[in-house]
């Protein structure tokens, strides 16, 4: 089954290497598998059917029922088009053909029953219809499924002749080769616990639906299927992240830690509070780099539970870093941590865009050499020239404002960097 679906597209029957060339040109179509993903992009309830004598007053995409009874080709400006009068028996319409002209006048039988598919074109109370699909309606009525999908096309295609008929045709074909059906990815007892259709059923009814119920199971699977997937390699990612990069152990909660919970906390902490510090506390023993998000309201008090767990790497005799997106935030957060942290003898430091030389050379050699065990401050934080003594838990707050490639320079400081945003 793998080998088929590697076969190139132009072997499969209906195609060819004409059609094939088109198809990978226009819609990236190489082998089978690539035709068995192309999904339609939507689909059209061809359940109910009109005559020539209740046609609906709109543009809409309707099924007539009828009998060409006369054939005309009129000449035009440029070229020519063939017009059919299908009627059926009471009222006329008009179906009109501007291309393949010829071929199509021989293909078409009068007085014999079609159902003609298409959009309606009013000029005044009459009423034609632009290249039909015409279908006669005794294999009409054998064909299984009202809801017909479209896929998506382009203009190349439709002036090659590759019309949605002739890409559905194709699509049959290509089942009909599958007769060993689509190998399944899912095991047994994952598609019995969440009610799941099998691959190659959830496949067929997105191609050839029966009705709309087996179509939103088989749409359900194939978004499962995918879903799982993307968690399943998330899930890879973790592991191995685990296995190969492992952070820094703080496995001690010392004078700091216990002096300004005991004695210099503002206010006491909720039970929500106390619940997080636990969770980081048993990440920041092991031996795993954490990477954790805390989530809060405005007023939630994230800030007094990132300055607890930085107390946590000074015990630990690691340096801390807080990044704020902004110098006011920053500014902020270095009044107020700095104010909570005087009664321990711990030194914070500011650094931002505006700090002046004279001010910011000797706050980096504090932080090179240790002295500086807190360091606040806004992007200025991530560039080349800042570099820690021993960095060992950095904490970004509005996280959603930094990019992917500013927060990979963090890792850069200490690729064993314990880290929440």
């Amino acid at each position: 089954m793998v080998d088929l679906l590697q076969k190139p597209i132009d072997y499969l029957k209906g195609v060819g290497p004409n059609r094939a060339q088109l198809l990978r040109k226009e819609l990236g179509i190489h082998i089978f598998q690539d035709l068995l993903y192309f999904f339609p992009h939507r689909y059209i309830d061809r359940s109910q059917h009109f005559t020539p004598s209740n046609l609906p007053n709109t543009t809409a995409e309707v099924q007539v029922i009828g009998s060409i009874i006369h054939l005309e080709t009129i000449k035009q400006k440029k070229g020519s088009r063939l017009v059919a009068s299908f009627s059926d028996g009471e009222n006329t319409m008009e179906l009109v053909w501007f291309r393949g002209q010829q071929w199509i006048q021989k293909s078409l039988h009068l007085n014999k029953p079609y159902v003609a598919f298409g959009r309606l074109n009013w000029f005044g109370k009459k009423c034609s219809i632009a290249h039909p699909e015409l279908e006669f309606i005794e294999d009409h009525e054998q064909r299984k499924g009202n809801f017909q999908p479209v896929y998506p096309s382009t203009e190349s295609l439709v002036k090659s002749g590759i019309s949605q008929r002739v890409v559905r045709q194709i699509m049959v074909h290509l089942f009909d080769e599958l007769t060993g059906g689509v190998h399944e990815v899912l095991s047994p007892d994952i598609i019995s616990q969440y009610k799941l259709i099998s691959k190659h059923e959830a496949l067929r009814q997105i191609h050839f639906p029966d009705n709309q119920e087996l179509l939103g199971q088989a749409q359900y699977r194939m978004k499962f299927e995918e879903l799982f997937f993307m968690q399943l390699q998330l899930a890879l990612k973790k592991r191995n992240r685990k296995i190969q990069i492992k952070g820094i152990s703080f496995p001690t909660l010392g004078i700091f830690f216990n002096d300004f919970y005991k004695n210099h906390l503002p206010f006491p902490l909720t039970e929500a509070q106390k619940r997080v510090l636990r969770e980081i506390r048993v990440d920041l023993k092991s031996e795993a780099q954490m990477n954790r998000l805390l989530q809060g309201d405005v007023g939630s008090g994230k800030t007094i539970v990132a300055v607890l767990c930085m107390l946590m790497a000074c015990d630990n005799r690691m340096q801390a870093t807080l990044v704020a997106p902004t110098e006011i935030l920053a500014q902020q957060h270095y009044s107020t941590i700095k104010k909570l942290l005087e009664p321990l003898n711990i030194s914070v430091g500011l650094l931002t865009g505006s700090v002046t030389k004279a001010t910011r050379e000797p706050l980096l050699q504090a932080l090179a050499d240790g002295r500086l065990h807190i360091l606040i401050g806004t992007h200025a934080v991530l560039e080349q020239p800042v570099h820690f003594h021993q960095l060992g838990l950095a904490i970004i707050d509005e996280q959603h404002r930094f990019g992917v490639a500013q927060r990979a320079k963090l890792w850069r400081k200490n690729k064993r960097l314990q880290i929440f945003w």
